[in-house]
């Protein structure tokens, strides 16, 4: 070959060569994995996502969770690009064990949830449901003490029929809470402004909230933030089907990071991407991006990541958790005197979520249940317990302390051995069964349904028989149903615990029955 067709086919293949890096350059799809080969004339900005913390330290025997870890993988992004952000899509400040204990005589109500987060330097949350679990007086409390911003475009506080916004009051001062929201990073004359929306689903009624229509007001809020921004995201707390159909309506939102599921999902829709992760803190989504001020073009990968024991838990935030827990921890001893100590391994997930709790017989609510018969030596013919005395809105697996189970039932309280008629037996069964989807639901315990007709140990109720029934006390107060009280004249004996009984408090029952199993 001469020494001019070497130098041809050099040419020739160098051309080759710098088109296909050219073209690589202009893909749009992710390189390498979890990052982006880095452009001088882009910006690059992440996202970590939580929805749905209830607990601030680990779960399941420590294996999973906890804020601390989340801090370290949190600072860790942060230090590889600093224009990240820290948000959680909605519920973090009920339901938990530690909001129901008492601090100088006053319920805790997701105090040291905000206290936490505001160690980890959120920057953004958006309203779940279960913030409204809390009264008005203890929400204002937690939004004052936070130090991070919240968001929603539907929710709004009802005074006296009319609707205001709900705000942060600092130092007299009163902030609203804003319907969208604002973040700018630059890098020179580059620079990348996002907007955020957010709703969050009607499904907890209270007298002090106002919701509106959520899918009108996504639309109203992407319209008007669109304008001013060149991104748009969404922080939302709705049904996955919700997610579905507000990115449909708006088709040009590239993601939606979402709560209110507790298991982790990743779905397309359209060109839209719906994230959400595992609950308390078991997986978080980290999104990253690049953004092109020129072309005004996004791409982002995401990135799934298990919050487990091979993260170590943050200094900083690990010494405000350990603050929190040595409280609860003093709280349980009262009642139990190992409170890590593993109970129980299930093989299966135990199924505790508020939904199924409150509208069908759940393996869990059968164990609470069966529990509260064996506390008296399954000397009664049937147990019962409303579903939503049962709080944690989780499944649970594996390894399992004496803490997860006062995380399931935080308020405990005691068993009632109630001696009533059959009659009264069959219309709190009724009532239970038509309450579906609310507290009132009940979890049974060798009672059954069959045909329309009750039975206990496949015997026909009967009116004027008088049954033997364990209860869990907050039923004898008549709150979930109106009519089963202590002085209902069909009400024919009350049998009290005493203190050093296994029944005296629901939760060192249910213990004691899982450590025989």
């Amino acid at each position: 070959m001469t020494n001019f067709k070497k130098l041809l086919l050099l040419s020739f293949s160098f051309i080759i060569l710098f088109s296909c890096k050219k073209s690589e350059n202009n893909n749009t799809q992710q390189i390498p994995k979890y990052g982006f080969l880095k452009d001088s004339n882009k910006l690059y900005f992440s996202i970590v996502q939580l929805n749905d913390v209830y607990e601030i330290s680990p779960i399941q025997g420590g294996k999973y969770g906890g804020m601390a870890r989340v801090a370290t993988i949190y600072k860790q992004e942060k230090k590889n690009n600093p224009n990240t952000l820290l948000m959680l899509a909605g519920d973090f400040l009920n339901p938990s064990l530690l909001g129901t204990i008492k601090v100088n005589g006053e319920r805790v109500r997701g105090k040291q949830m905000v206290e936490v987060m505001n160690a980890m330097d959120f920057d953004l949350v958006a309203f779940g449901n279960h913030e409204f679990d809390l009264s008005y007086d203890n929400l204002q409390k937690r939004i004052n003490e936070s130090n991070f911003d919240w968001i929603s475009s539907n929710v709004y506080h009802n005074v006296d029929g009319k609707e205001e916004y709900f705000y942060k009051e600092i130092t007299s001062n009163k902030e609203n809470v804003k319907q969208t929201y604002i973040k700018e990073f630059s890098n020179g004359n580059k620079k990348v402004r996002l907007g955020f929306i957010s709703v969050c689903i009607p499904s907890n009624p209270r007298s002090y909230v106002r919701y509106t229509d959520m899918f009108n007001e996504a639309k109203k809020a992407y319209d008007e933030v669109s304008k001013e921004v060149d991104v748009v995201l969404g922080l939302t707390h709705v049904k996955i089907e919700h997610d579905r159909k507000i990115a449909e309506m708006l088709p040009n939102i590239p993601l939606i990071m979402g709560g209110h599921e507790h298991t982790n999902k990743y779905e397309k829709v359209g060109s839209s991407l719906i994230t959400k992760a595992d609950a308390n803190a078991k997986t978080i989504y980290i999104h990253r991006f690049e953004y092109d001020p020129k072309s005004k073009k996004l791409r982002f990968n995401s990135e799934l990541k298990t919050v487990d024991e091979k993260i170590k838990s943050d200094l900083k935030v690990g010494k405000v958790v350990d603050k929190w827990e040595s409280i609860l921890a003093n709280e349980i001893k009262e009642i139990v005197p190992n409170p890590n100590e593993i109970v129980f391994h299930a093989k299966e997930p135990l199924d505790a979520r508020d939904t199924p709790i409150r509208s069908k017989q759940t393996n869990m609510g059968e164990i609470v249940a069966a529990s509260m018969s064996n506390a008296f030596d399954n000397e009664v013919d049937c147990a019962l317990v409303n579903g939503g005395s049962i709080r944690i809105d989780d499944e649970l697996f594996g390894d399992i302390s004496a803490v997860d189970i006062f995380r399931v039932l935080p308020y405990g309280g005691a068993i009632l051995k109630v001696k009533l008629k059959g009659k009264l037996l069959k219309e709190v069964l009724d009532f239970g069964r038509k309450a579906s989807g609310t507290g009132a639901y009940l979890q049974r315990y060798n009672v059954q349904l069959e045909n329309d007709i009750w039975k206990l140990k496949n015997s026909i109720i009967v009116d004027n028989k008088t049954y033997t029934v364990a209860f869990s006390d907050y039923l004898l107060k008549g709150f979930d149903i109106p009519f089963l009280k202590r002085s209902n004249s069909q009400v024919i004996d009350i049998y009290t615990p005493t203190k050093e009984e296994q029944a005296s408090d629901i939760r060192k029952a249910v213990i004691t029955y899982l450590k025989s199993k």
